[in-house]
């Protein structure tokens, strides 16, 4: 089992590596670019080979990007869904230039034009991606939301219908985000019922395609539909059903990230701390 958390590339990306080792990650996930923002500087060559020589030095794996949070491969306008996907083909290039294997992306809103359409665009859009970007070894992972508003991607049929639909399905992977899952419906409060949830994950998508789990407590309550996440064993689905998450041995060759709050400078590594505790490493 590989546990880590989500670390800041600020300054250079290479440091990045250096804040992971620092907290004792075994893997870890930066954004692929500054997440709220279009804009992108291109980094440095001399900062990729270092990037690359760091992480190799580290032994951490594996590593995760994750896309910005504007790409929108569900959306109705034309513009925008454009956008969305040539922001996704640079960021897959840059991806295979830093030595990352995957690529995180929520699945996209479908802004009230319905989930129908809104799935066909995403499996449209990742095909496109995917062609124009096949010699490439990176993976795109798809991750699952808490289902606010028109969000896609709440209920692991929604990942079914889209890998259904992709040519290159070798180059498709999932992530489960356990308080996405909890706002979504998805009972993870205890260990019977994170049990039964991996359960579904596995009838109805395949844990094969599982490669990373977003590990995080909720502040708000079960099919709340809000994504806020909690510390460990901070939030309503607590310390129980996260650990018996944490020993399903299903999931022994997925990686596990946390997303939880940054308050203080030792939250990463009191989270961090707690994770390995409850998965009993």
């Amino acid at each position: 089992m590989r546990i880590g958390v989500h670390t800041s590339a600020a300054g250079h990306i290479y440091e990045a590596i250096d804040r992971a080792l620092a907290l004792g990650c075994d893997t870890m996930q930066i954004f692929s670019r500054d997440p709220r923002q279009w804009r992108r500087g291109r980094v440095r060559s001399e900062d990729i080979d270092e990037f690359r020589r760091r992480r190799e030095k580290s032994g951490i794996y594996p590593v995760f990007a994750h896309i910005p949070y504007l790409v929108n491969l569900a959306s109705p306008y034309p513009v925008l869904y454009r956008g969305s996907i040539k922001a996704y083909i640079e960021d897959i290039k840059e991806t295979e230039a830093l030595g990352i294997e995957y690529l995180v992306t929520h699945m996209g809103s479908h802004k009230k034009s319905g989930e129908e359409i809104g799935l066909k665009r995403i499996t449209s859009a990742l095909n496109k991606i995917l062609d124009r970007t096949k010699k490439s070894p990176v993976k795109i992972v798809l991750e699952n939301t808490s289902g606010s508003g028109s969000w896609l991607g709440y209920k692991f049929e929604h990942q079914r219908r889209v890998i259904d639909g992709i040519e290159q399905k070798e180059r498709i992977g999932i992530c489960f985000d356990t308080c996405h899952g909890f706002a979504a419906g998805y009972d993870l409060s205890t260990p019977k019922g994170a049990k039964e949830t991996i359960n579904q994950l596995d009838k109805i998508v395949g844990l094969e395609r599982l490669k990373l789990i977003h590990l995080n407590d909720s502040r708000d309550k079960l099919n709340s539909r809000r994504d806020r996440h909690e510390h460990i064993g901070k939030g309503k689905i607590g310390l129980e059903g996260l650990r018996g998450l944490l020993r399903d041995r299903r999931l022994k060759d997925a990686a596990f990230i946390l997303e939880t709050p940054k308050e203080t400078e030792t939250s990463d590594k009191r989270n961090l701390a707690l994770a390995r505790k409850l998965a009993g490493v």
